[in-house]
């Protein structure tokens, strides 16, 4: 595990990017991508600079099950507006959150097996999530719906108006299909992910903290400021 510790999110934006560019330089053709604020200023980068993703596949790890796609809150328009209006790819999939769960469940495990994650990008939840693969979520999981806990909901009932009307369930790429990404990168900005972040790499590799496979993948760099880096 590389660990990368940055002034802030704008240089770890660039720092992000910069390893993007040399997978793609090395021959990438599959971005796994995250959703969220951790990202933004990576997708910023990537949105300014003159790399051309038109040849290039998009695979989203997860969707609020219930939104449509044009939802304001769904990670359909969120990718939109943050990246791919601006750089469009050869296929863009996200989850359809209207989508009947189990042949969408089937759907995505077959775009997954079609088209190998070259690199895939993630957060973590201040519980260690990744994805929206919640504590306890088995190694072994591929894409699921989930049930988001407290607080998962918590953290993102700044996007709503209400508390009542945050998701209570996603689609979620599952742990068994992001480790199986040949590169990952994550990132972590703020005192509020430091806990997470110190069991992800000092803790035991246990379910209860489902980042802590990344232990065990042999190409991971951590991008984090130095909040995020506090308790190590």
């Amino acid at each position: 595990m590389n660990l990368m510790i940055v002034k802030d999110k704008a240089q770890g934006g660039k720092e992000a990017f910069n390893l993007i560019k040399e997978a793609i330089d090395s021959g990438a053709k599959v971005l796994g991508l995250a959703t969220g604020s951790t990202p933004e200023t990576l997708y910023k980068e990537m949105r300014e600079s003159e790399l051309d993703f038109s040849d290039m596949i998009s695979i989203n790890l997860d969707e609020y099950v219930g939104l449509s796609a044009d939802h304001p809150q769904s990670y359909h328009t969120f990718m939109k507006k943050n990246l791919v209006s601006a750089k469009p790819f050869k296929k863009t999939f996200i989850p359809d959150g209207l989508g009947d769960e189990e042949a969408e469940i089937k759907r995505y495990n077959k775009i997954i097996e079609e088209y190998p994650i070259d690199l895939q990008i993630l957060g973590i939840g201040t519980n260690a999530h990744i994805g929206f693969n919640e504590p306890g979520t088995s190694f072994l999981q591929e894409t699921h719906v989930e049930e988001l806990t407290s607080a998962t909901i918590e953290a993102n009932k700044r996007y709503f108006e209400s508390e009542k009307e945050v998701p209570k369930y996603a689609f979620s790429m599952g742990i068994k299909s992001i480790v199986s990404a040949k590169q990952i990168i994550l990132m972590a900005y703020g005192e509020e992910k430091a806990e997470a972040v110190n069991q992800m790499i000092n803790g035991s590799i246990t379910e209860q903290v489902p980042a802590s496979i990344l232990q065990t993948h042999d190409n991971v760099t951590v991008i984090i400021d130095e909040a995020a880096a506090s308790k190590l």
